[in-house]
This record gives structure tokens, C-alpha cells and sequence, in this order.
């Protein structure tokens, strides 16, 4: 997968960017059309986390983003230090084989 160029998409929203890596919250858009016809589209959101440091991202969606969204609503309640909000995307970021491709 290639790194998502949340500029050119309306339904996406940077919640974090340092020097080692960029979170951006990917929702569904109501414009998605199926790839087929009469295959419905999947509604629903994911988290791209792109580790700067490898050049790698990993997206998260289903499971995975629920978990992820629960713990920013964690942060949003008692809010971390950013070594603490790095060293939970580190963990995450070394799910990450895709290379950053930009286009």
C-alpha cells in the first residue's frame, strides 16, 4: 500500500506529527464508490502510522484502529508526554513493512 496523501482527501485528519512519525485519521468517505458493481464499500475508519525514521508505514483498520482509537481517547482524558505518545507508536510502527511510496 501506498502512504495516503491526506492533502488530497477530505476525509482525513493529521492527529500527530513529530520528527519520527505521523498518525493520520483515514475516515470513510460517502463519494467511495464500489470497485464493483454490487459490492458494497465498507464504511469505515483506519490510522495510518508512518514511521519516519525506516521510511515505513502500517495501516491500521477493524480491530486493530478500534484499539488504536481507544487509546487516543485515553489521551484525550489524561493527556501523555510525548515520549509516551512515541513509545506507543514505536510499538506500533514495528507492525510497518510498507515502504513509503509518495505520488
Amino acid at each position: 500500500m501506498n502512504a495516503i496523501d491526506y492533502r488530497s482527501h477530505p476525509a482525513m485528519q493529521m492527529l500527530y506529527d513529530s520528527d519520527s512519525f505521523v498518525v493520520v485519521h483515514v475516515q470513510p468517505n460517502e463519494d467511495d464508490e464500489p470497485i464493483a458493481p454490487n459490492i458494497p464499500v465498507l464504511a469505515r475508519h483506519g490510522f495510518e502510522i508512518v514511521d519516519k525514521r525506516s521510511g515505513k508505514e502500517v495501516y491500521l483498520d477493524g480491530s486493530w484502529a478500534e484499539l488504536f482509537h481507544q487509546k487516543i481517547t485515553a489521551w484525550q482524558l489524561n493527556t501523555p508526554t510525548q515520549e509516551e505518545v512515541e513509545d506507543t507508536l514505536e510499538g506500533y510502527a514495528e507492525l510497518a513493512q510498507n515502504p513509503v511510496l509518495m505520488h
